[in-house]
């Protein structure tokens, strides 16, 4: 990670940081070539700065950890991992470390990416 990221977790509560800093991480296993950028407090993972390649996003809150999907409303959920009302994306609460290993998760940041690449 970079150096802005990990300002901006430090700012946020050990556990959260932490917390922050593992998502971050599978995020980077399952998409290593992503480039990494941050605007507004959110961590961005995409194909290009900005908007347009945008595929993860990592939001630290004082209770969680937020991964959103870009298009996530496009995607397969059978375990209903996916929050959110809004027209195109979609945001998975992490809780707790536990929380990232669970398959479905994989499955669904492996479909984001498939379907952006």
């Amino acid at each position: 990670m970079n150096d802005e990221v990990e300002r901006l977790l430090a700012a946020r509560e050990p556990r959260i940081a932490d917390l922050g800093r593992q998502l971050c991480a599978l995020v980077l296993h399952v998409y290593p070539d992503a480039v990494v950028t941050v605007d507004n407090g959110y961590i961005g993972f995409g194909s290009s700065r900005g908007y347009k390649g945008l595929v993860f996003v990592v939001g630290p809150h004082s209770k969680h950890v937020t991964l959103g999907l870009s298009g996530g409303v496009g995607l397969p959920d059978p375990a209903g991992l996916m929050e959110g009302t809004g027209k195109v994306h979609r945001h998975i609460k992490i809780r707790q470390p536990c929380d990232l290993e669970q398959p479905e998760l994989r499955e669904l940041m492996t479909a984001a990416l498939n379907r952006q690449r």
